[in-house]
């Protein structure tokens, strides 16, 4: 059970597979999953094979997939490291919307704790919302000085931050000290590639989402390569299992959080810590 090796969040040690529950609502991120048992056994599935990093959020439903958690795996191992984010939430139409100011952050852990039966998070990330039109522009030390509060309370045990640019991640860092960073990263999207490597300088765990390209229009989808599937074919792996192996590869501080709601999904994710790029793979995608 290597699974890629381990790395640190914070004060839990994780394997670099881990699993993101965004995928197990229903379509948009929102409703109940379209099979619900199945939903349950994949997240079983998931814990029994090694995974022990779940990332999660009280937005994704919203609430159906902390819902699942605590169904599926509660009470939970010890060792598990439930990370959550804050920073948004949902209307009935399923818009995002932001929850940016220090008391709508700590009510975002509280309600994530509550609804995943924890006293404490093992991270939860502060998703800022800068892009959103209209959104209130908090500042960050405000929002940073809340989310330090709520770890010296106990109730998250590291902190993290999601979808900042470099110099915000430095702030936050030289602040409050992170332990996880979530931006924008993959073979096709290496914009963010400055952070990862800061971020593997300072010994924080990067955990890049959409790794896959597959959530972005305008951004070439990694398993549509040419390069990504000749190397698939050589290796006798899959598209997907290429571009996220070579994640894997590009440094020992990425943490992989991919998302399903299918059996078959999972295992063939989990799969890519067995993937074994050669230079000449890594060579070919580069």
């Amino acid at each position: 059970m290597d699974m890629a090796s381990t790395y640190a969040i914070g004060s839990y040690t994780v394997h670099r597979v881990g699993f993101g529950a965004m995928q197990l609502p229903g379509p948009g991120v929102m409703g109940p999953p379209k099979d619900h048992d199945q939903a349950i056994a994949v997240l079983r599935r998931a814990v029994e094979a090694g995974v022990d990093h779940i990332d999660t959020s009280d937005f994704y439903g919203p609430y159906v997939s902390n819902d699942l958690i605590r169904e599926a795996l509660h009470p939970y191992d010890e060792k598990l490291a439930l990370v959550s984010k804050v920073g948004a939430f949902r209307d009935d139409e399923g818009n995002w919307l932001p929850g940016q100011t220090p008391a709508q952050l700590r009510q975002g852990v509280e309600d994530n704790l509550a609804r995943l039966g924890v006293e404490r998070l093992a991270a939860v990330n502060l998703r800022r919302m800068d892009e959103h039109e209209g959104a209130e522009q908090v500042p960050l030390e405000d929002q940073l000085a809340e989310m330090a509060a709520l770890r010296d309370e106990g109730k998250i045990a590291g902190i993290g931050i999601s979808t900042v640019p470099l110099e915000m991640v430095k702030q936050a860092h030289e602040s409050v000290g992170l332990v996880t960073v979530q931006n924008a990263f993959g073979l096709t999207n290496q914009e963010d590639l400055a952070t990862l490597e800061y971020c593997r300088d300072q010994g924080i765990s990067y955990a890049p989402y959409f790794p896959l390209g597959s959530a972005f229009d305008g951004i070439p989808k990694v398993v549509d390569q040419p390069a990504v599937q000749r190397v698939a074919e050589r290796v006798g792996a899959t598209a997907a299992q290429v571009g996220l192996a070579w994640l894997l590869a590009k440094a020992d501080n990425v943490l992989l959080i991919p998302g399903t709601s299918s059996l078959a999904h999972l295992e063939e994710n989990l799969a890519v810590a067995d993937v074994q790029l050669g230079d000449d793979d890594l060579a070919e995608l580069a």
